[in-house]
């Protein structure tokens, strides 16, 4: 590899920002793909592929072969709420492979007892979300059904560019919870973002059936294409 290219493979590594290096096996020349060009490349559809399920191979096009090394960041899960939900949901999450946070300002709740080997961070999510850089990779839940913790968790959720966001509520609670999120100045379209009420519609009713409703959304989002992922 040209040290051109590793040093920009390194650059966009360290920014968790997925990169793809595409390797011409006929020739050995080799380029690199930022995830903001995807779509410009013209093998963009292979690419995109390979990014959004998290693996290299190689691949047989029109244009010849090629090796597709994809470098994609770890997943994060940020949940907001230490409720019995999130006991269930957070192992799940860390099975599956997604480095987990759980954020409540509540002390009785927010506890290692609670959650043995979990990031519990007791604070407001003013205070806790910002240095949790919330990006791209990240899936971010609210289940606290407080709107004080809520609300300004999903307000900041929605000013970055998390590839799931969910909050858990009946259809008339999130209802209100729009309307306090316009009041605060957050558009339509942000708003469409978010997955309310929370889950695929699997008619779970325990906390443990309803973490693998969630979590099989966040799984649907992450890997498959966005109309494929509205119909699961």
């Amino acid at each position: 590899m040209k040290i051109d290219i590793l040093h920009e493979l390194n650059a966009e590594r360290a920014a968790r920002r997925a990169v793809v290096v595409v390797t011409d096996v006929a020739s050995g020349t080799q380029r690199l793909v930022k995830f903001a060009d995807i779509a410009k490349d013209p093998l963009h559809n292979v690419i995109e592929k390979h990014v959004r399920m998290g693996k290299s191979g190689m691949e047989e096009t029109t244009q010849g072969r090629f090796f597709l090394t994809v470098h994609v960041p770890s997943p994060q899960l940020v949940i907001t709420g230490a409720v019995h939900i999130s006991q269930a949901l957070a192992p799940i999450g860390q099975m599956l492979g997604y480095d987990v946070t759980i954020v409540d300002p509540r002390t009785a709740f927010a506890s290692v007892e609670r959650f043995p080997d979990i990031k519990v961070i007791a604070e407001w999510p003013d205070v806790a979300l910002p240095p949790l850089n919330v990006d791209h990779y990240t899936a971010f839940v609210a289940l606290t059904h407080d709107p004080k913790i809520d609300d300004p968790a999903l307000k900041h959720a929605l000013s970055r560019e998390c590839f799931y966001i969910g909050a858990l509520g009946s259809r008339k609670t999130h209802a209100k919870r729009v309307e306090r999120l316009k009041a605060a100045g957050i558009n339509d379209r942000d708003i469409a973002r978010i997955h309310a009420p929370i889950g695929l519609a699997i008619g779970a009713v325990s906390p443990a059936e309803i973490a693998v409703a969630i979590m099989g959304e966040i799984t649907a989002t992450l890997r498959l294409k966005a109309e494929k992922a509205e119909a699961a």
